[in-house]
């Protein structure tokens, strides 16, 4: 990228004003003196190489305010999100049109995991074996060969007509623990390689925050070659990261990692002339252990603490240690038979390993867990407190860090996201939402409903919502904090014989279909839990009535979060005040925070739960949310849906 040159443009103020470059690229914009605060803001940091948080509220215009700075300043960066959707933006529109605008040139490269890119050698098995696996079917096979010819990059969107979750996609693609890296055969065509190399020669990189996280802890080869070279990270979405951090820190052996390991012993010991009968009973026996481990874990689907899974858990999870370890002893004598041999004895020495740390490591030095699926199971070993070795990771780096998101502080508090990256002494910037929601929102705080406990909640709750519904007609996203909740609301609506408008319910279709019918549909309600409280953004008209059943404290009964309230309870804290609640509210404010979007919208946030007025820590949650005006009577409520629909 070209240094930093003599230019009008370098004039924040200018840039962001009305006779700007940026007015001149981009319809309907409008200055905005928050965004031009947080652009301020972040080129200072640069600048001055000072870590900085900044919350910008919705509608900040936060990713110009950020990558303007970053293109003015002439430094090699690396831009993290949390969700695809932001990183397709960024690099496909906000990017090219800035560097235009700017008149700053920079090689922009997009770098998505190695799951996104087709693996040749993977194919090439694929394609030569004597049986598809089962899922795969011969045409779906055919066609990805067609592709494979003429792809340049090996991105899997490209693929029309075959989805993210199709079976062959996972027999298409490498994994850290199937690549064969360097001995690879196809590594002088490796779509990989060819990304990663691009990313390396870039002036800025694209990515997401499990790459960022890889990157930083050099867990893959190949990786830890391009924060090296960055002056300046910018983490968008950055609520996430701290978890998405945690999460990678985590120690965890899959039931379907074994499974693929065993299939590609059979497919690389069958092609490279070491099978025998020794290697099938070791392998068989493998096989039959993971299920046996299975079997001995409940059917329904949950989060159990180790001790908790039982006597029969530990005992078949030794068998399967056992089995391990039997099984890489047969693969040393034919390791050298063939690359990929040698990398499933490696993979076999790996997993070995992390089972045996699994059943010696004392509980209080980190939680094990286990996480029980439909048809498998994930064992866990998950560090208490991450904050000293996130400290550790972002020190590391000779770059400048700047974290952003819309949600990031407890009312002006930062603490809680700063201490979970273990930098308490960073800068951080609070920047107001340019949205007039005194004049285009309200909140809704209905009266005499009873506590969430209660065991008709649910049914009073959507019995309070009914008339809101009605003066919305519709438009409405009704969020729950439990899958259980969801499904009661659904039958008591589908139930109602005056309830007349279209009902989208999450888990009877995926969640991008549920969201572009509830963008074509004018009354819409859709029905979600979590995944629906961030990373939607639904503007006009089209939804006017957020309603919120309960506050979003996490599940009590979650071994994880159990374990880590204890270990604050034991360094002199308080739980509820030190992580409990701040979660709570950040979770809230996603929450609420997908109602008013543009300057155009309008509507009401309904919040069900009475402790929002009834404990003293819901002035904690109230002095967080945007500044609406409260409404107590549902007839003001819907005498300001037909003020506001009157005016439109």
């Amino acid at each position: 990228m070209p240094g930093p040159v003599a230019h009008a443009a370098d004039d924040l103020a200018s840039l962001f004003g009305p006779a700007g470059p940026l007015a001149a690229s981009l319809d309907n914009f409008a200055p905005r003196p928050e965004q031009l605060a947080m652009a301020e803001a972040v080129a200072a940091s640069i600048r001055d190489s000072d870590h900085l948080v900044v919350e910008a509220g919705t509608g900040t215009g936060k990713t110009l305010a950020y990558l303007v700075p970053l293109l003015l300043a002439g430094q090699r960066g690396v831009v993290s999100t949390g969700t695809r959707t932001l990183q397709d933006q960024l690099f496909h529109r906000d990017l090219p049109m800035l560097c235009a605008a700017l008149g700053r040139p920079a090689r922009v490269r997009l770098l998505k995991g190695r799951a996104n890119y087709l693996c040749l050698y993977r194919l090439d098995q694929l394609a030569n074996a004597g049986q598809l696996p089962a899922g795969v079917a011969g045409s779906e096979l055919q066609e990805i060969k067609r592709w494979a010819q003429a792809t340049s990059s090996g991105d899997l969107t490209e693929l029309q007509g075959i989805g993210e979750l199709t079976p062959v996609v996972s027999q298409i693609t490498s994994t850290a623990e199937n690549c064969l890296g360097a001995e690879c055969a196809f590594l002088s065509d490796c779509h990989v390689a060819r990304a990663r190399q691009a990313a390396r020669e870039a002036d800025i990189v694209v990515v997401n925050h499990h790459l960022l996280m890889a990157d930083l802890t050099m867990r893959e080869e190949g990786f830890g070659q391009l924060l090296p070279g960055a002056e300046t990270v910018i983490v968008d979405e950055a609520h996430n990261f701290p978890e998405v951090a945690q999460n990678f820190l985590n120690v965890s052996l899959a039931s379907g990692q074994l499974v693929d390991l065993a299939a590609d012993i059979r497919t690389e010991a069958l092609e490279g002339g070491g099978w025998s009968t020794d290697l099938d009973a070791a392998v068989t026996r493998l096989q039959t252990v993971i299920r046996q481990v299975r079997l001995s874990l409940s059917d329904s689907e949950q989060h159990l603490e180790w001790g908790a899974a039982g006597a029969d858990f530990e005992a078949r999870f030794r068998d399967l240690g056992d089995s391990l370890f039997a099984l890489n002893d047969e693969l040393e004598e034919i390791q050298d038979l063939s690359t990929g041999l040698g990398r499933c004895r490696e993979r076999a020495s790996s997993v070995a390993g992390l089972a045996d740390d699994l059943l010696g490591t004392p509980g209080d030095e980190a939680l094990r867990w286990v996480r029980v699926t439909p048809r498998g199971f994930v064992a866990n070993l998950t560090p208490l407190d991450t904050s000293t070795q996130i400290q550790a990771l972002l020190q590391s780096q000779a770059a400048n860090w700047v974290f952003t998101s819309a949600t990031l502080a407890v009312g002006e508090d930062f603490a809680h996201f700063t201490d979970r990256l273990g930098l308490p002494d960073m800068q951080t910037r609070q920047v107001p939402s340019p949205f007039d929601f005194g004049r285009i929102a309200r909140l809704y705080l209905p009266t005499n409903l009873p506590e969430p406990s209660a065991p008709n909640f649910t049914e009073q709750m959507i019995a309070a919502a009914r008339p809101i519904l009605d003066a919305s007609r519709g438009r409405a996203f009704l969020l729950f904090t439990s899958h259980r909740a969801l499904r009661r609301a659904a039958e008591i609506l589908r139930e109602d014989a005056n309830f007349d408008f279209p009902l989208l319910v999450q888990g009877e279709s995926s969640r991008s279909r549920l969201l572009d019918r509830f963008s074509q549909l004018k009354d819409g309600v859709l029905l979600g839990t979590a995944t629906f409280w961030e990373g939607v953004d639904i503007r006009g008209h089209g939804l006017v009535l957020v309603v919120i059943d309960r506050l979003p404290f996490a599940s009590p009964g979650d071994p994880l979060l159990a374990a880590r309230l204890q270990a604050i309870r034991e360094h002199g804290g308080n739980p509820f005040r030190d992580f409990q609640l701040p979660q709570a509210v950040l979770s809230l404010k996603q929450g609420a925070g997908r109602l008013i979007r543009d300057y155009s919208d309008y509507g009401v946030v309904m919040i069900c739960d009475p402790r929002l007025q009834t404990k003293s820590y819901g002035r904690v949650f109230l002095k967080s949310l945007p500044p609406m005006p409260v409404l107590r009577e549902p007839a003001a409520v819907v005498a300001f849906l037909e003020e506001q629909e009157a005016m439109t």
